[in-house]
């Protein structure tokens, strides 16, 4: 019997397909004693054997879809399940305590793990996570339990999960993956850009969906409107079929628009930029017409790994995105590491409050060197192209202009070694927090751009953490509040002859569009999916009459007055 569960739309599209749940096994058991020590031996043999060969078949895979940078961490898990010091002790503990294999396996290597991570060289850290990655996976053949692994999908699915983590959105093949649904999360969480950066369907914040859904159960992804379906009927199929098919050819239409300008109905031109994670992202900016990157996430180039990227690792992944753009404009955000996206390989301090505490340019400010091996890396490639770098998380002039004179101390020394660099970089900053908002008018005298980061300057200036479900009815982006900040800084940079643009999910948001583009919003950078759709929208607005709906939104009183005031100006 069909069953139906409501959500939040967090990346257009239907989606119909078998499940595949991406949750975490069980892989408890009981201790018991051995009879037959050979026959266990053997046992435990044969599950490190089935072991190798999975790793070495994810190793081929990783490196042929990912890279041979992201394959190397599976080497290191290969050499863990080939030391005879690791499973020389767990085949001795089995024989002379007469227990079974998955006892010997989890003392053993518990032993090993506390040796490892005691130690002070970090390298030595570094391999007790290898042996509790590889202790997972033997422990699960030992078990007959089966251990999700995105990058081993080969067959057409909708992916089931509690949550998805920005790595495993990264190991999604949008070829097979067709779709996912999971029970946390909202528009702006990490799951939900990355679906929408894939260009494939996704609904989140279900609640209840890895609860209710079996592998390979039939489901129905509806990403415009929210809805989940389990077990449909034949008649549910024809009719998402349907909606499937008119919502291809609403995107036919919409393609029509890729080698198009994005200009107003009264002749004003704005820039519709893409969000992009990796140089992978490209194909799909290009594909749906941006006319700049206004957001390069480079997190995720260290994300997925057992160690930091080199410079020389950075420097081409920097120049392949900058190239790749032929001459548009790239706009490469600093790393942005903390709250909640964390590298396993960099330890960050328990804290209450993640969102509010050591991430993006305060954790690059107290690790200098990785700071500036970064921006070694950007201003190598930024001869490549058009590049610009913003900071994210600046919260004082005096942030910005620690950052600034960083990076032009590198510039300095780049070219006293004869490295040839551009002298056309635009500095911007991000602007999330409220007060570096409030003091726009001062930044503007000293950065050359501002993009305004609106997911995390709409839950700071709220109080209300985004990723909460509790209080996810106060992450709004049209309250007036909002607007009058996003005024306030578009006009700061106006009046000193600089620009904005907008790189939060708000930038993309066809109810926020019509009143960016009457506040003077120079740039809407967003998913890539989402340009289309956007300049459609834009093409039948006319900028003068959005003049005038700003003005009035700015005055009232509640988000909802905006959304009914929206609706009237669009609906004449």
């Amino acid at each position: 019997m069909a069953k139906e569960l409501k959500g939040i739309a967090a990346s257009d599209g239907i989606a119909i397909a078998k499940a595949y749940l991406l949750v975490e096994p069980d892989l408890s058991y009981e201790k018991t004693e051995v009879t037959d020590v050979e026959s266990e031996v053997k046992r435990f043999e044969s599950a490190l054997e089935v072991s190798r060969k999975e790793l070495s078949m994810i190793r081929e895979k990783a490196a042929k879809d990912l890279g041979e940078d992201k394959a190397q961490i599976f080497d290191a898990h290969l050499l863990v399940l080939n030391d005879p010091e690791l499973t020389g002790p767990i085949e001795e503990s089995i024989k002379n305590a007469k227990t079974n294999a998955e006892t010997a396996l989890q003392e053993t290597t518990d032993m090993f793990i506390g040796m490892f991570e005691s130690m002070d060289n970090e390298y030595m850290r570094e391999r007790a996570a290898d042996i509790k990655d590889v202790r997972k996976r033997v422990l699960s053949h030992l078990l007959g339990v089966t251990i999700p692994n995105p990058a081993l999908i080969d067959e057409e699915v909708v992916v089931v999960a509690a949550d998805l983590t920005p790595s495993d959105t990264a190991q999604l093949n949008r070829n097979f993956v067709k779709g996912f649904v999971t029970d946390i999360g909202g528009r702006t969480s990490h799951s939900a850009i990355m679906a929408r950066s894939l260009e494939i369907p996704a609904v989140v914040g279900t609640k209840e969906v890895t609860a209710s859904v079996a592998k390979n159960d039939i489901v129905i992804i509806d990403g415009l409107e929210g809805n989940v379906i389990i077990h449909p009927t034949e008649e549910q199929i024809a009719h998402y079929e349907k909606i499937k098919s008119d919502f291809a050819l609403q995107q036919a239409e919409w393609d029509k628009l890729k080698n198009e300008k994005t200009v107003s109905k009264d002749g004003v031109h704005v820039e519709l930029a893409a969000n992009i994670g990796t140089p992978n992202d490209l194909e799909g900016v290009i594909s749906n017409g941006g006319e700049a990157v206004g957001l390069y996430r480079t997190e995720f180039l260290y994300m997925g790994r057992d160690n930091f990227p080199t410079e020389e690792e950075q420097f081409e992944a920097y120049k392949a995105v900058v190239s790749g753009m032929d001459g548009k404009s790239v706009v490469v955000r600093t790393l942005d590491i903390g709250g909640d996206k964390t590298l396993p390989y960099l330890e960050l301090p328990e804290e209450m409050n993640p969102f509010l505490g050591f991430r993006a340019i305060r954790l690059c400010f107290a690790n200098e060197e990785l700071f500036r091996t970064q921006l070694r890396a950007l201003l190598r490639a930024s001869v490549y192209g058009n590049l610009k770098i913003m900071f994210p998380m600046i919260a004082t002039v005096n942030e910005f202009r620690q950052a600034r004179d960083i990076l032009l101390d590198e510039k300095a020394k780049l070219k006293a070694a004869g490295t040839e660099v551009s002298d056309s970089i635009e500095l911007g900053i991000m602007i999330e927090i409220p007060a570096a908002a409030v003091l726009a008018d001062q930044f503007a005298k000293e950065v050359d751009f501002f993009s305004i980061g609106t997911n995390d300057l709409i839950q700071y200036t709220m109080a209300a953490d985004r990723m909460n479900e509790r209080v996810s009815y106060l992450y709004q982006p049209y309250n007036p509040s909002i607007l009058r900040l996003v005024k306030m800084v578009i006009d700061a940079s106006h009046k000193e002859g600089k620009w904005t643009g907008m790189c939060g999910e708000m930038a993309g948001d066809q109810t926020a569009v019509p009143l960016l583009l009457g506040l003077g919003l120079d740039e809407f950078s967003m998913s890539a999916s989402s340009i289309l759709k956007s300049r459609s929208l834009i093409k039948r607005l006319d900028q003068s009459e959005m003049v005038k709906l700003a003005e009035e939104a700015l005055n009232k009183s509640t988000a909802e007055e905006v959304v009914e005031l929206v609706e009237k100006y669009t609906a004449e």
